[in-house]
C-alpha cells in the first residue's frame, strides 16, 4: 500500500471516528421532544437538521397541539436520533427588567465553612451542610446555634444535618477555647441573604415571576441556599462599577421600602421564583419563544441601570446551545454603545433581565464571562418556566 493511500485511509478512519463521535453525543445530549409555537419553526443550528414524513405534515390553521414525528440528521444525511416536535399555543408572559431586592432566609443554618481538625469536622459536618436542629430544637437563627454551642459546658449535641437530599444525625463535641474562654465547634455559619437582581417575568394570569435565572448561592461553598423563607423588595439602582477585563461590574441599589413585592418560594438552578403581592405600571404580555426556535442573530435585552425603570439594550445572539440543560444555553455580546459607555457590558446585579428576540421572550442574562464583560450566559425562558410550573 502506497504513502499516499495509507494517508487517505487514516483521513477516512479519523473522519468516520468524528462523524460517530458527533452522532453519539448529539443523540444522547438532545432532548427526545421539542416545542415550539404555532406558525414557528424548529432550528437546530448549521449541522443538524429535522427530516418530516411527508403523510405527517400538519394542516395549516390547526388550533389543537400538534405532535409530528421526525429524524434530527446531522449533515442532512446521518441519523442522529428520532424526535417528537410538539407544536402548541406559547405562554404569554410579562417581561421584566425592573430590579429587585431579594431577602431570604434559609432552611436550617447553613454551613460556610469549618475547621480542619475541629469539633464539626470530627462529626462529618462540611461546608454547604444545613444543620436543622440541636438537640431536638429546630433552628432558623445562625446565633441561636452559637448561643447553644457556647451554653453546652463541652457536653455532646445531637445535630440533624441535611445534606443535598440526604438527612442525618450526628453527635458534636465543642471544645474550650482558652482565647476567649467559650465553647466552640470550629464552624462558620450563616442564616440568610440579601443582594440585588433583575425581575425576568410575571404572569399576567396569576402574578407569579421568575428571576435571576440562576441561584441564590453561598458565596464561600457555591452550593444553593437551602430556602426557608424569602421576599423581593422593590429597589433602585444608585450606581454602577464599571466593568472591564478582569474585573466584574456591579449594580448598586437601595431597598424602597420594607413591604414586600413578593414571596419566594423556590431558590433553584432555573431561578428563583414566587408570587407578587402587588403589580405596578407593566409592560404588554408577548409571547414566549421555545428553545428550538431561538437562533443567532439581533437580540434585545431590558435591564435598569438607573432608578428603577428598564431601558432597552441592543444585544447579539452568538451561539444557542440546545445541549445544554443549565443556565448556561446562550452566549450573548451586548453591542448597545449607551449600555457599553455606562456598564462597559453585563455586570453584577444585571442577571436575569429578559432577552427578547423576534417580539419574543426567549431568555435572561445569568453571567458575565470575567474576561470579556461585553459578553455572558444567558438561559432559555423555557428551561425557567419548566422548574416554576415544577409542583415539588
Amino acid at each position: 500500500m502506497s504513502g499516499f493511500t495509507k494517508r487517505m485511509a487514516g483521513l477516512m478512519l479519523a473522519l468516520c471516528m468524528a462523524v460517530s463521535a458527533a452522532v453519539g453525543y448529539y443523540s444522547s445530549a438532545l432532548p427526545d421532544s421539542f416545542y415550539i409555537s404555532k406558525g414557528g419553526s424548529l432550528d437546530l443550528g448549521p449541522a443538524l437538521c429535522a427530516v418530516f414524513p411527508e403523510e405527517q405534515a400538519a394542516p395549516a390553521g390547526t388550533f389543537k397541539d400538534n405532535v409530528e414525528k421526525c429524524s434530527i440528521r446531522l449533515f442532512g444525511m446521518i441519523p442522529v436520533k428520532k424526535a417528537e416536535v410538539i407544536t402548541t399555543e406559547a405562554p404569554v408572559l410579562i417581561p421584566g427588567g425592573t430590579p429587585i431586592g431579594i431577602k431570604l432566609l434559609t432552611d436550617g443554618v447553613v454551613v460556610v465553612s469549618t475547621n480542619e481538625k475541629g469539633p464539626a469536622a470530627v462529626a462529618g459536618i462540611a461546608a454547604g451542610d444545613s444543620i436543622i436542629s440541636a438537640n431536638g430544637e429546630t433552628l432558623s437563627s445562625s446565633d441561636r446555634l452559637a448561643e447553644i454551642i457556647m451554653n453546652s459546658h463541652g457536653d455532646e449535641l445531637c445535630l440533624s444535618v441535611r445534606r443535598g437530599s440526604r438527612e442525618f444525625k450526628t453527635s458534636l463535641k465543642p471544645e474550650f477555647s482558652d482565647s476567649d474562654g467559650t465553647f466552640k465547634a470550629g464552624i462558620w455559619i450563616k442564616d440568610s441573604s440579601a443582594g440585588v437582581g433583575t425581575m425576568t417575568y410575571i404572569d399576567p394570569a396569576t402574578g407569579s415571576f421568575g428571576a435571576l435565572g440562576h441561584p441564590i448561592s453561598d458565596s464561600e461553598s457555591g452550593k444553593i441556599l437551602p430556602l426557608g423563607s424569602g421576599e423581593v423588595v422593590d429597589v433602585t439602582i444608585t450606581g454602577c462599577d464599571k466593568g472591564s477585563p478582569g474585573c466584574p461590574g456591579e449594580l448598586y441599589g437601595t431597598f424602597l421600602t420594607g413591604l414586600a413585592a413578593g414571596n419566594i418560594r423556590r431558590n433553584c438552578e432555573q431561578g428563583v421564583f414566587g408570587t407578587l403581592n402587588y403589580r405596578g405600571s407593566l409592560r404588554e404580555p408577548i409571547p414566549m419563544a421555545f428553545k428550538a426556535e431561538i437562533h443567532p442573530g439581533p437580540a434585545k435585552i431590558l435591564t435598569t441601570v438607573e432608578g428603577s425603570t428598564p431601558g432597552e439594550y441592543s444585544v447579539e445572539i452568538e451561539k444557542v446551545s440546545l445541549t445544554s440543560s443549565d443556565t448556561k444555553n446562550m452566549v450573548i455580546k451586548v453591542t448597545d454603545p449607551e449600555l457599553l459607555k455606562k456598564t462597559g457590558g453585563i455586570v453584577q446585579g444585571m442577571s436575569g433581565s429578559p432577552i427578547i428576540q423576534d417580539g419574543k421572550l426567549v431568555g435572561a442574562v445569568t453571567h458575565v464571562f470575567v474576561s470579556d464583560p461585553e459578553r455572558g450566559y444567558g438561559i432559555f425562558i423555557e428551561n425557567m418556566l419548566s422548574e416554576a410550573n415544577r409542583k415539588n
